[in-house]
């Protein structure tokens, strides 16, 4: 039996078939399709590709590939009103059955799913693009992965488009650099017991991670932030600029953290239609005698809490999904206790996703070594440690990312 994939997992396969280079929009997909379908963590069986000729106001079947009933390429499907295709704008992934018995091992499920521009026709919208994958019996969390899948598959699309605007934009690159570095903190902070060191080492000239120290309207409390924008570039440095400025300003008027990131979440459905997906972890440490430190993660990379006293590790698992996937989501706050010596350490997936010369992963438990390793040093040491090992495992690899990370030890 095939295990379950969450939501970060989905998009981080989908996102690394879409890292290569591709020739045009029809490619990208087909390649997407056809990988989706080969790999053995999926349940699809077979997959098209189908394009929205505006001209004739039909779509156009460009690509098909697995165990599918075959039709010929070019095959035309028209709009009517109930049609899959229609209703994919309203729904984005439309299941139907085909008429194959229940109990029959031939029966499969048909699903289309959205992807790319929505195009404006008088008499509504449709996707630039459907994906129509089959599979034997298809689970409700299924669909949701396909919902992933297609606003993975749209990133990608939109990316290739700002490739060719962001060649005409070197000049605006070098402002937005110092608009992002400008909102940086400076590394270290001390909040009362609190020894604090944060960096971030962007792969490109702008990125997508962030991380700041937030003076809440409560004075006995220092909020820590780290958040991931899914996608590339100059999109993804946009992204990271409305996360900060709205972090900023929330916490100066929300002191219930759970409001805080479901408005958020809000936000950032509703301002970026796209590239919506955002990680992200909010702490906010307080003035107690048990170090008491509240959290809230949403979707992001689970912090590793170091605890002194018996040299082992628990993380701070996420408490919420990913910002942006779905309208109102609602995220619950957690809390750990962090004792004398003990070390909290944020970090995007840049650190543990970070790849050698053979494709091999960093790792969390290679992190949690270095961590033991220099657990009765400053938060700074810490840091670097970390950054350097990181630094020297990757070298040479093809793919990389933007890294960065916040080490909090009490002392």
């Amino acid at each position: 039996m095939k295990s379950q994939l969450d939501q970060r997992t989905t998009y981080k396969i989908i996102d690394r078939i879409l890292s290569l280079s591709y020739e045009s929009q029809l490619e990208l997909l087909s390649a997407l399709v056809r990988d989706i379908v080969d790999n053995d963590r999926f349940v699809m069986t077979g997959g098209r590709v189908w394009e929205f000729d505006e001209k004739e106001s039909v779509f156009v079947l460009r690509y098909q590939y697995g165990e599918t009933e075959l039709l010929t390429v070019g095959t035309r499907r028209t709009l009517e009103v109930d049609s899959p295709f229609t209703l994919l704008t309203k729904q984005h992934t439309f299941v139907t059955v085909d008429e194959g018995a229940s109990d029959s091992p031939s029966r499969r499920e048909y699903t289309l799913t959205g992807v790319g521009d929505v195009l404006r026709r008088p008499d509504g919208t449709v996707f630039k693009y459907a994906l129509a994958f089959t599979a034997h019996a298809i689970a409700e969390e299924f669909r949701d992965t396909l919902v992933v899948v297609g606003a993975a598959a749209t990133t990608a699309l939109r990316n290739m488009q700002a490739a060719v605007r962001e060649s005409r934009m070197r000049k605006d690159l070098d402002q937005a650099w110092q608009i992002q570095r400008g909102l940086v903190p400076d590394h270290a902070r001390r909040f009362l017991e609190f020894d604090l060191y944060g960096v971030s080492l962007p792969e490109s000239i702008v990125g997508g991670d962030y991380f700041d120290y937030l003076t809440t309207n409560e004075q006995d409390r220092l909020g820590v932030v780290i958040s991931d924008a899914a996608s590339k570039g100059l999109p993804a440095a946009v992204q990271a600029l409305f996360v900060s400025g709205a972090m900023r300003m929330g916490v100066s008027f929300e002191t219930k953290m759970s409001s805080l990131i479901s408005r958020l979440n809000t936000l950032i459905y509703d301002t970026f239609p796209h590239e919506r997906f955002v990680s992200l972890c909010y702490c906010e440490l307080t003035h107690s005698s048990n170090g008491l430190v509240l959290y809230a993660n949403a979707g992001h990379c689970p912090p590793v809490h170091y605890r002194a006293a018996s040299a082992t590790v628990e993380f701070l698992q996420p408490t919420g999904g990913i910002l942006g996937i779905i309208a109102d989501q609602q995220f619950r706050v957690e809390n750990i206790n962090m004792a004398h010596g003990d070390v909290l350490v944020m970090f995007t997936d840049g650190i543990t996703e970070a790849q050698d010369r053979t494709g091999t992963l960093y790792g969390e438990d290679r992190l949690i070594d270095i961590i033991r390793l220099n657990a009765t040093a400053t938060s700074e040491v810490i840091a670097q440690a970390i950054l350097d090992d990181v630094q020297v495992y990757s070298a040479g690899a093809r793919y990389a990312d933007d890294k960065t990370l916040i080490v909090i030890k009490r002392d």
